[in-house]
């Protein structure tokens, strides 16, 4: 009887164990087949993860954003340091808390790094110290390093492409097109030579486009360029138009002035050459070749110094 009742419990909960298998759905089948509903979709899965690292940068963003504007509420020279971000090619709104964050936040994290990481390694008091200012320091200033340097390789490469844009935009004048066709032709045919000259009469473009005065707009493209040939092309063309002059003939001589500019720096870098050259000639080259030259009659004379004294 007891042999009959354990076989009918283990027959029954078999049927149970087996009926539990059958009726609950496999995780893994489960997460399979949501996989495959994710690639059935246009980028179902970069979607996804694309989103979530959208949703982390605009997280990092805005908090970035809410400690900048602290900082940026204490300084009285906001305009100055939005108009250089605005020159190195940050024009987003939110680049200037962004920029005042990050110059807090590597400054103090540097700073804090040292204070936390140098005793631990067995380094004097002082020295420490010393340490966490000098990092603090060089925390706050890198950031300003950066835009410099993108600022510096922004203006550069406009420099350059400045006497082609103005050629393109002489050819365009006097084919018979108005100023602000011929500038929109310039930003179309200039962007293989230097994007960013492209870019910025573009926007130049747009805001004539949208109601803005074509004088203003063009004293917005000199000033987030900053480059003096710029302010001068731009002063030219203002005084062309209120006077009534050939605006041709006025694009034609500053593109020979610009030319000529164009040689004369190069000149310049070339006679610099020179004197560039004599720093690694002093440090690298002449201590090599005494090396070479004077080598063998040092040792000669050592030997013969040797033999003498024996």
């Amino acid at each position: 009887m007891l042999i009959l009742i354990a076989v009918l419990t283990a027959a029954a909960v078999a049927l149970l164990v087996l009926s539990f298998v059958q009726f609950t759905p496999n995780r893994a089948a489960v997460v399979v087949e949501r996989l495959d509903q994710f690639r059935r979709t246009d980028g179902g899965l970069d979607t996804l993860a694309r989103r979530r690292r959208q949703a982390r940068s605009e997280r990092l963003r805005s908090l970035l954003q809410v400690l900048g504007e602290r900082v940026e509420s204490r300084r009285g020279d906001t305009g100055e340091v939005r108009q250089f971000l605005i020159q190195a090619g940050y024009s987003d709104p939110a680049a200037l808390p962004i920029y005042w964050a990050l110059r807090v936040i590597l400054g103090a994290g540097l700073g804090l790094g040292a204070l936390l990481v140098l005793p631990v390694l067995g380094a004097h008091p002082t020295q420490v110290g010393l340490a966490a200012l000098w990092l603090g320091g060089l925390g706050w200033i890198l950031p300003t390093f950066v835009v410099r340097s993108q600022l510096k390789r922004r203006q550069k490469e406009v420099q350059l492409a400045l006497p082609d844009m103005l050629d393109l935009l002489v050819v365009c004048v006097e084919a018979g097109l108005g100023i602000n066709q011929a500038l929109t032709r310039v930003a179309d045919e200039i962007d293989h030579v230097s994007s960013i000259m492209s870019e910025e009469l573009t926007l130049a473009n747009l805001e004539i486009r949208a109601g803005t005065p074509r004088e203003e707009a063009l004293k917005h493209f000199a000033d987030r360029t900053g480059l003096a040939d710029i302010r001068s092309l731009v002063g030219m063309m203002i005084q062309t138009e209120r006077f009534g002059t050939s605006i041709a003939t006025a694009l034609r001589v500053q593109a020979d002035t610009l030319r000529t500019k164009r040689r004369q720096r190069a000149e310049e870098a070339a006679a610099k050459t020179t004197i560039k050259l004599v720093f690694p000639l002093v440090l690298f080259v002449f201590p090599a070749m005494f090396a070479v030259v004077l080598g063998p009659s040092v040792i000669v004379i050592f030997r013969m110094f040797n033999n003498l004294h024996i």
